[in-house]
């Protein structure tokens, strides 16, 4: 007779095995620092406001977090995953520099990067009009992590200062009042996406969003995109202490950030969920758990991430596991 692994057994494994990871993760002997963030630009969004964005920075535990200066102010920190920010609060024909740089899970900061300058246009106090909306908006994904945008001109008394771009109703991405295109970087493989452009003048005044236009980004084998699903995944049954246990091992995906949360599904059913202490591993990942003391029970396992906006990304490949047996199918 079959058993599967019950609720109590799981989350007691998970605790025993959940602590050895978290101390192992908790070393405070990092003195490395980050590199600082390279490609940063800079572009003023109205008379009040500039879009900073900047390359990934890298480091040998992993980036957490930058933080972004005005002249000599920081002004903003955000997580390790977003690579742009609007700076609000600006001053009219104004000259400013900005730096951004990075730091770590154990507090090292980079060097700043290269200042870049900027000079936020004037406006007069009096426009309160809105541009018109951006028109035919237009999209197709490039591949599986990036898609295609373009649009048509919007009008405006005094002229378009930057366009926004939205996925959803999150503002993603923003180019100069010049611009009717742009690529759309950061996208998952298989997901259905909608995005919408909104026109901004130089008195802050921002138009009513395009139409939206709807997109898929390409999945499976072929795509260029690394995908979501964790890779390579190895599983094995082991017997000790009198039961078998599960010994898993995988290469976390590709997502941009640090992945710190796994579900561990057995037989199509969610085990157990395995949050890491501190620090994840950046390299491969190995977890155990018990199953029981029977041995030729035959088990069904695959586990997803947990990606750094929140969502559940695709499942690993599915191994069978036989208790008794070393080694999975």
């Amino acid at each position: 007779m079959r058993r599967v692994p019950g609720p109590a057994l799981l989350a007691a494994a998970l605790l025993l095995s959940a602590v050895p990871l978290a101390a192992c993760a908790g070393d405070s002997r990092d003195r490395q620092p980050p590199s600082a963030p390279s490609g940063v630009t800079v572009h003023a969004g109205s008379s009040a406001s500039v879009h900073v964005m900047w390359n990934a920075a890298s480091d040998d535990s992993g980036v957490t977090g930058y933080e972004v200066f005005r002249n000599s102010t920081k002004v903003k920190e955000v997580h390790a995953e977003q690579h742009m920010v609007d700076i609000t609060g600006l001053k009219p024909s104004a000259r400013y520099t900005f730096t951004v740089r990075a730091r770590d899970a154990a507090g090292n900061r980079s060097p700043h990067s290269a200042g870049v300058p900027v000079t936020t246009p004037s406006t007069g106090s009096a426009d309160t009009e809105a541009p018109t909306r951006p028109s035919r908006l237009r999209g197709k994904a490039a591949d599986g992590t990036s898609a295609s945008l373009d649009w048509k001109r919007a009008k405006d008394d005094t002229g378009v200062a930057s366009y926004d771009v939205y996925q959803g109703d999150a503002k993603i991405h923003s180019v100069p009042g010049d611009t009717t295109n742009t690529v759309v970087g950061g996208l998952r493989p298989g997901t259905d996406y909608t995005f919408t452009v909104r026109a901004r003048d130089r008195a802050d005044n921002l138009s009513e969003p395009s139409g939206a236009v709807r997109l898929s980004t390409p999945s499976g084998p072929g795509g260029p995109g690394p995908g979501t699903a964790p890779a390579d995944l190895q599983a094995k049954s082991r017997h000790a202490s009198g039961a078998y246990h599960l010994d898993l091992s995988w290469t976390p995906p590709r997502t941009g950030g640090e992945v710190t949360d796994y579900q561990i599904h057995i037989d199509g059913e969610l085990a157990t969920t395995l949050v890491w202490g501190a620090k994840a591993p950046r390299g491969r990942a190995a977890y155990s758990l018990r199953l029981g003391d029977e041995p030729g029970t035959t088990y069904r396992v695959r586990l997803r991430a947990r990606l750094p906006d929140g969502k559940w990304g695709a499942f690993s490949a599915e191994r069978t596991v036989t208790t008794g047996r070393a080694h999975a199918h």
